[in-house]
């Protein structure tokens, strides 16, 4: 019998991080008391003054189609962004707002990639990544990352990495799951690379407002003009201005990749919701104090996470300078045995987690890492308090 679903969307792994999903929801209508520390959104409301432009675009029939790039307005306030922010000049013609910034991440790759084109990913990575990869019919290749490095490829891994199939180097800066941020120069040496080889990097930047300890974020495509038109930057405002569900992101690139991302979008998607354009308008252009309190917060739960994760003899994991994510280590615990089952990987301890302690993290084996979790501590503090007592008490019961 022939196959109903095409060879590509069969090869597509299913994430390794539904099942937990769907049982925690499962559990939580049960009524058990589930501490979710996978989350992968901030757990603050949207600011108010955000939610008021969107009920104004509403009031006033801002509800039709808009151009499928994106509405002028905020175009122009992405530019100032840019300016402002990154030191990038970009028009509104190199400019494209799309439904979230998985969305302009997955307009890049199939633009750029070939059948049989090589796509360097370092690891860990976020878990859509590869799968986007694997749908344009390019090949992943995995640079391997280690706590020792702070989870950052080096110049002489690129190097040898490249061959005459590499299209594309994907960067992720602060980084989803490990929380580490590129400096100038660590960034400055990989983009010299990328210039004399002639290959494009797509750099997700979407958490770059949520960094701590004085790090500065800097965007590869500011370090000249050479790298700049070999790179399609990519943010949002979903994580900044906690507006997950808006699906507003956006690029910025060279006119020609980023006309034919917004011509690919234009058969799928069209465009990004009117209303939350306006929305993530008021977002760039409003009062950033908002933003301010939440990285204040963040940083306050990340020293707590860290400090306890580290005070436990069996996890540890390097202090993240970004995002709201750290990346513990679970390498002691595996081939132990809780109860009469073995730890084989992140995946099964994450499940026996779930299970007996009633906390939910996510496996690294989603991320390219499978002795690794990641732990989400966008959730309040009394919840990581919580989740970190049960897991110290389902630690004891390993043996």
């Amino acid at each position: 019998m022939e196959e109903i679903i095409s060879r590509k969307i069969s090869a597509i792994s299913p994430s390794s991080t539904l099942a937990i999903t769907a049982r925690v929801k499962q559990m939580k209508q049960q009524g058990i008391d589930v501490v979710n520390l996978g989350a992968g959104e901030p757990d603050f409301d949207t600011p108010y003054y955000i939610k008021e432009e969107a009920k104004k675009a509403i009031d006033e029939g801002f509800t039709k189609y808009t151009p499928v790039s994106g509405i002028k307005e905020l175009k122009e306030a992405i530019g100032r962004k840019f300016k402002k922010d990154n030191n990038l000049g970009y028009s509104c013609q190199e400019i494209l707002i799309s439904c979230g910034a998985k969305h302009a991440i997955f307009n890049a790759i199939l633009t750029l990639c070939n059948e049989g084109d090589e796509v360097i990913l370092p690891s860990p990575y976020w878990v859509s990544y590869r799968e986007m990869i694997k749908i344009a019919g390019a090949k992943p290749v995995i640079i391997k990352t280690t706590y020792e490095d702070d989870f950052k490829i080096s110049p002489q891994q690129l190097q040898e990495a490249i061959t005459p199939k590499t299209k594309l180097l994907i960067l992720n800066t602060p980084s989803n799951p490990t929380g580490m941020v590129y400096t100038k120069d660590e960034l400055l040496s990989l983009s010299n690379i990328l210039v004399e080889k002639g290959i494009f990097c797509l750099s997700d930047e979407v958490y770059e407002k949520i960094i701590y300890d004085g790090e500065k974020h800097v965007s590869i495509a500011s370090l000249g003009s050479k790298i700049k038109e070999l790179t399609i930057v990519v943010n949002g405002v979903s994580k900044s201005y906690s507006m997950t569900g808006w699906r507003i992101g956006y690029a910025g690139g060279p006119k020609k990749i980023i006309q034919a991302m917004s011509n690919l979008q234009s058969h799928s998607t069209s465009n990004p919701t009117s209303i939350s354009q306006k929305a993530a308008l008021a977002a760039l252009e409003g009062c950033q104090k908002a933003v301010e309190g939440m990285v204040k917060d963040f940083r306050e739960r990340r020293d707590y996470i860290v400090e306890r994760i580290n005070s436990l003899r069996k996890l540890f994991c390097v202090k993240p300078k970004g995002a709201f994510y750290v990346f513990a280590n679970i390498s002691a615990l595996l081939g132990r045995r809780f109860k009469d089952k073995v730890i084989n990987d992140a995946l099964s301890f994450s499940q026996f987690l779930l299970e007996e302690a009633k906390v939910a993290v996510i496996p690294g084996n989603a991320f390219g890492d499978s002795s690794y979790i990641r732990i989400s501590y966008a959730t309040s503090l009394e919840n990581l308090r919580k989740g970190m007592e049960r897991i110290e008490m389902f630690l004891d019961k390993i043996s």
